[in-house]
């Protein structure tokens, strides 16, 4: 693929890429929560059940799942930027057919919408920066990217039951809107620099291996279960946590989404220390994922126990945040060197929909556990299907040593 990286870009040129492209990925975990934080509103205005309301984030991932899966594509195609442009025009008619719904209907439009928005960040967000990133800056470029990601999904809680809770939930998505037809205004007037170019397949050698071949590799699909699995958990906290905590510990709405708002920042400060660590254990990135995720599932199912006040639960919810990412460089890590050369698009769309597939499947399983009323036994489900990934994490190391 022909690339436009400048090895010699200055400090200035790499931090305007980086940033660009970091925000557009923080507004993408934003959009995450723009639904599940509002459950709670929904059930008091059109009464919905909790299983009626985690369908609506399936469908998000469902049609999230299947567009990252082939966004890859398109980026090669067509290059990163218009890609990046219709995702965030698709939030922006996200947040206002979910500030007018007036019935499940609506408010399934607006999920499908959200989901169309978020396909394709991942394969845009890389395809910048592996062009456009000097070689020696790539590694704080991916760390940033991660970083601002939880930093968007911490924002998201704040921003949304604050002007919730000066106005209502139609115009918290209203505002939201507003946000990211901001950042696609940004986006277009810094447009120099996020181009990047497609892959003109005239120019591949005749004899190379078919688009579709990486599909046959095995570590790619150990990468997308592992992807699945890991977020099927993480879908818990960000769709039901808040429920959940006023459920069984009877702490208020502002006190269980600030809470997870203190989850994301401590899985963004989690991110910055895992840069570290990464750096240290290269070569064991597999072994780094897997210590970090064992400790978040014992902390998620000391948090489903009952054991503990609701304060104590609350910092416990927390610091899960924190084991998770400090092992999240070390995840990027263990899926790059997992990553075949040439197929750098294509093997992220394809295993970053794991994660779509996670949070889709999520909902549904877990809904019906809290329609039952089983809220710790849906944080202790969530910790068993955690290590199930962490069995897998060792064998993405053990076939990316073969």
């Amino acid at each position: 693929m022909t690339t436009i990286t400048q090895t010699d870009a200055t400090w200035q040129e790499d931090a305007t890429v980086i940033g660009l492209v970091s925000l557009a990925h923080a507004s993408s975990h934003f959009a995450h929560l723009l639904l599940p934080l509002m459950f709670p509103k929904f059930i008091e205005t059109f009464g919905f059940s909790y299983s009626e309301l985690g369908l609506l984030m399936s469908v998000f991932f469902v049609v999230s799942g299947v567009g990252q899966a082939s966004a890859g594509f398109l980026v090669d195609r067509l290059g990163a930027r218009p890609v990046m442009y219709f995702a965030l025009a698709a939030l922006v008619s996200a947040c206002l057919a979910a500030s007018f719904a007036q019935s499940y209907g609506g408010l399934m439009v607006a999920a499908a919408l959200f989901g169309v928005g978020n396909a394709s960040f991942h394969p845009v967000d890389f395809t910048i920066l592996n062009q456009r990133v000097s070689s020696a800056r790539l590694g704080y470029a991916f760390s940033a990217h991660g970083l601002t990601g939880n930093l968007g999904w911490a924002v998201a809680p704040l921003f949304m039951v604050g002007i919730s809770s000066l106005y209502d939930w139609r115009t918290a998505y209203m505002a939201a809107a507003c946000v990211f037809f901001s950042i696609l205004i940004l986006l277009v007037w810094k447009s120099g620099a996020i181009l990047t170019l497609a892959v003109n397949r005239q120019e591949n050698d005749p004899n190379a291996a078919h688009s579709l071949a990486f599909l046959k590799i095995p570590v790619v699909w150990w990468c997308f279960v592992f992807f699945f699995l890991s977020t099927m958990t993480f879908a818990i906290v960000q769709t039901f946590s808040v429920s959940i905590l006023q459920a069984m510990y009877q702490v208020s709405f502002e006190a269980a989404t600030l809470t997870l708002t203190a989850y994301m920042l401590c899985a963004a400060a989690g991110m910055f220390l895992g840069g570290f660590v990464a750096s240290r254990f290269p070569l064991h990135s597999d072994r780094v994922v897997a210590t970090c995720m064992t400790v978040a599932a014992l902390l998620m199912a000391l948090c489903g126990s009952g054991w503990f006040n609701g304060s104590s639960a609350m910092v416990i919810l927390a610091s899960t945040g924190l084991a998770i990412g400090v092992g999240g460089p070390s995840r990027d890590m263990m899926i790059k060197k997992a990553t075949p050369k040439g197929a750098t698009g294509r093997v992220y769309g394809m295993v970053y929909s794991g994660l779509d597939v996670g949070f889709a499947t999520s909902p549904l399983v877990f809904g019906v556990f809290m329609d039952r009323g089983w809220y710790g036994l849906t944080f202790v489900g969530g910790a068993g299907v955690m290590l199930l990934s962490v069995m897998v994490a060792l064998g993405v190391g053990k076939r990316s040593r073969v």
